[in-house]
Parts: C-alpha cells; sequence; structure tokens
C-alpha cells in the first residue's frame, strides 16, 4: 500500500507535488540539517580580564617599538614654495646654466646638523592637493597602462576631458592622474673644502611598488624593437614637455610606462598632504649616507601649486624596520593598549566588589 505525503498544515498532497516535495527534500546530514556541534563561549570575569590586560600590554609594547624606532629617525624638511621669490634662483642660473626645457632654477642651502646613516630617502611632499576627489582619481585607463594595444587608441571615457586631443588623436596615458604628472626636478651637492661642489648621486631604481612595476604597468609590445612606434598614433598629455616614450631617455628600461616616476605618481594618495618617494642615496663616496654638513639642493621648478594655495616640501629621511617616521601609528598603539589596561582595571575593580552580592543572590 502506497503511503500519502502531506504538506505543513496537514492537506495530502497529489502524486506530482509528492515526488517534486521528495526531491526538493534535502539530504539527511548533520551539515544540511543544522544539526553540526557548536560552541558559544561563556563570557566571564576569568575570561575577559585576561584578554584586556593581554591584549593592552601587547599593544603598549608595540606602541613603546614604533615610538621609539620613530624617535631614532632622523628627517629633515625644506619648504620650496616659495623659492622663486628669494635671491638664489640667479645664482643657480650661474651655477647649473640654461638647459633647454626647464623651468626656472632656484639653489637652496641648507644645513644637515648630523649624520643621517644610510639609506638616506629623498621624498617629495605636496598639501592641499586632493588625488583622492573621486572623478580625479577615477580618469585613467588601467588597461591603457598595462600595455594593452587596443586601449592605447581608444581610450575610455572617464578619461575626459583628457582622453582625447582637439583633433580627435588617443592621448596616450590618458586622464588627469597622468597629465598632472609632478615634474619638478632636484640635483644635491655637498659642500667641500675649498668652497667646491660634490654631487651627491640620486638613485631612482626601485622606487616603486614591486606589484606596480611588474604587474599593473607595462609598455605595448615594440614595433620593429622601438617603443616610439609602439605608441604610433597617440598625442601626449598636454600639460607633458615630452612624449611618455621619452621619459627617460637614458635608460629604456624606465621609460613609458614602467618608468617608476610615473608609476610612484600614479599611486592614489588617500589624504590631501601628502609625500612620495623620489630617489634613494647609497652609491657613491655616499653608501654610508649623508654625513654633516652644509648641502645645496638644485631645484627646477616646473609644478605650480600656489594656484590651489597648495605647498611643496623636500625631505630628507632616514629609515627604520617600521620604514620612514611615523610617530601616529606608534601613539595609536600606545593609546589603544592604555584603553584597554584602564578598561581591565575598571572591570575587575567592578567584579571584586560585587561578587559576593552574585554569590548570595
Amino acid at each position: 500500500m502506497a503511503s500519502a505525503s502531506y504538506d505543513v498544515s496537514g492537506a495530502q498532497l497529489p502524486d506530482g507535488d509528492a515526488a517534486a516535495a521528495a526531491q526538493n527534500k534535502p539530504d539527511n546530514t548533520a551539515f544540511t540539517q543544522q544539526r553540526l556541534p557548536a560552541w558559544q563561549p561563556l563570557l566571564s570575569a576569568g575570561t575577559v580580564l585576561p584578554l584586556f590586560f593581554c591584549l593592552g600590554l601587547a599593544f603598549v609594547a608595540v606602541g613603546l617599538g614604533l615610538h621609539f624606532s620613530s624617535e631614532h629617525i632622523e628627517e629633515i624638511e625644506i619648504d620650496y614654495t616659495r623659492v622663486l621669490d628669494g635671491p638664489n634662483c640667479s645664482a643657480c642660473a650661474r651655477f647649473a646654466g640654461s638647459l633647454p626645457g626647464r623651468g626656472p632654477c632656484c639653489l637652496v642651502r641648507f644645513e644637515l646638523p648630523v649624520d643621517f646613516p644610510a639609506p638616506v630617502c629623498l621624498y617629495y611632499q605636496l598639501s592641499n592637493y586632493f588625488q583622492n576627489n573621486r572623478r580625479y582619481s577615477i580618469s585613467r585607463d588601467d588597461e591603457q597602462l598595462s600595455g594593452d594595444s587596443t586601449a592605447l587608441r581608444h581610450p575610455i571615457q572617464e578619461c575626459q576631458p583628457y582622453q582625447k586631443t582637439a583633433k580627435g588623436t588617443p592621448i596616450a596615458p590618458c586622464g588627469s592622474v597622468a597629465n598632472s604628472l609632478f615634474n619638478d626636478t632636484f640635483e644635491l651637492y655637498r659642500a667641500v673644502a675649498g668652497g667646491l661642489l660634490e654631487r651627491v648621486p640620486l638613485d631612482k631604481r626601485g622606487i616603486s611598488w614591486w606589484t606596480d612595476t611588474n604587474v599593473k604597468f607595462h609598455n605595448p609590445e615594440p614595433v620593429n624593437g622601438s617603443l616610439k612606434a609602439a605608441f604610433w598614433g597617440t598625442a601626449k598629455p598636454p600639460f607633458w614637455p615630452v612624449p611618455v616614450y621619452d621619459l627617460d631617455e637614458n635608460n629604456i628600461n624606465n621609460t613609458g610606462f614602467v618608468n617608476e616616476d610615473f608609476i610612484v605618481w600614479m599611486r592614489i594618495a588617500a589624504l590631501p598632504s601628502f609625500r612620495k618617494l623620489y630617489a634613494r642615496v647609497r652609491y657613491g663616496n655616499f653608501t654610508v649616507g649623508l654625513p654633516r654638513g652644509t648641502y645645496y639642493l638644485n631645484i627646477t621648478y616646473n609644478y605650480p601649486v600656489l594656484s590651489f594655495r597648495g605647498s611643496k616640501k623636500i625631505i630628507f629621511s632616514t629609515l627604520s624596520w617600521m620604514g620612514g617616521k611615523n610617530p601616529f601609528l606608534g601613539i595609536t598603539y600606545l593609546v589603544f593598549g592604555s584603553v584597554c589596561i584602564v578598561t581591565g582595571i575598571v572591570m575587575l575593580v567592578v567584579h571584586i566588589k560585587y561578587r559576593h552580592q552574585d554569590e548570595e543572590d
């Protein structure tokens, strides 16, 4: 005798509906029937208080390590926003000469009060510059920057108004981010005996993230061995003095979309005041760093910032195991650890005061 099937209300199901219900019924396993073993923690003073104290002590220890490491980092900042108003520009012109395609040149003198051990990093810093603006940050074509030949000649609409020239020629690289590439240049000299200046070599290799250089950014395939031919039919961004394939004429592995200065700039900053790595000092007579003394910074002033009330700085900094100088990170760990310890003490006092009352109840 065949058995009948019933729904949740107790009504008998037709044979067809009964077969469908049997087919849709989950398997009789612990997972599908929700019979898996479960564990629910029971929060008590014996488990919560040690957790707070351990977390607090751990964060305080890490915070102290970060704080003292940051304090031992040597750093000097030079604001050169209005350096063109000073008297050093004419001196720089006589010293460096006039080079075509370069902006005004200024020679800034500064003192290093202590030795800066290697490696010494050279950063540029911009303020009141909102790279995190949405319309600005999406104005780029990542397919084009990856070397895609189709995207090279058909940039996406987000690159407007720097997608194509007035004549309809596609721009490579397109977009506002690439068009606003930072193009001030710096040369460093150390004053030696006899009033002479010794040039400090600046190493601009390896300043970008490995993933950016080797994964995200690629040049298009050269045509007959020529990178210039690969960019045929495209135009340079309006604010650039040279096309992308001439960013570094002396090193074919550092030109085009894989130019490291360009790659560093294309990584968007999250805050309106930011610094980006320009070069390192670690070669020649300065493998051990920069000794204390008098230095001159030869600045080619190309990048305007006064129009949006911004500022420009050049920063020399040493490094530690935690990277560059960052006092905020150590202070954050110390504050969080202190809050955990104070919270644990308050909870401990409350527990000692009221535990007998709980036992009586």
